[in-house]
């Protein structure tokens, strides 16, 4: 958001090390401070040389947002980040990985099967009893988990408490 203020109390973003396009809902830039983008919307076209303040709702997601502004800031005046909100842990980023990859691979009509082989190797999937083997029912739930971030699920990632699902 724009301030008419006189002298800017921070500096200014540097619109021209990044992207700035026009949509709907308004003014999206993604912004490349250092070696992280960061990304800023606006109601009105973004103009050079104008200090800008942040808005921040009182909703379920100002925590996030309070946090993402922080970095930013943090980012303009050249102080190190601090570590990503919410960062996830190793697990349930190779988790969510397998998830994306399992529904990629059946959205393009493979098997659970084939999806297993290629998440777990060949070697781990047997000739016989594949119906009732483990890794074909974690196969299907990562399947599942898929087309559950594909459906929105993806959004719960950003929030507070989020709940693995």
């Amino acid at each position: 958001m724009a301030d008419a203020g006189s002298a800017p109390s921070q500096p200014l973003l540097d619109l021209s090390a990044g992207e700035v396009r026009r949509a709907v809902d308004g003014w999206h830039a993604v912004l490349r401070i250092g070696a992280v983008d960061h990304r800023i919307w606006s109601k009105d076209a973004p103009v050079l040389g104008v200090s800008y303040s942040a808005e921040l709702p009182f909703d379920s997601d100002f925590e996030a947002r309070a946090y993402a502004a922080r970095r930013l800031w943090r980012a303009m005046n050249g102080r190190a980040p601090s570590p990503a909100f919410q960062q996830l842990s190793k697990q349930r980023r190779e988790r969510l990985s397998a998830a994306i990859r399992a529904l990629d691979a059946r959205s393009g009509g493979s098997s659970y099967r084939v999806i297993a082989e290629a998440l777990f190797g060949k070697k781990r999937i047997p000739d016989r009893a594949w119906k009732t083997h483990d890794l074909r029912n974690r196969t299907i739930r990562l399947v599942q988990g898929g087309v559950a971030l594909m459906r929105g699920g993806y959004r719960k990632l950003l929030r507070p408490g989020r709940k693995d699902g």
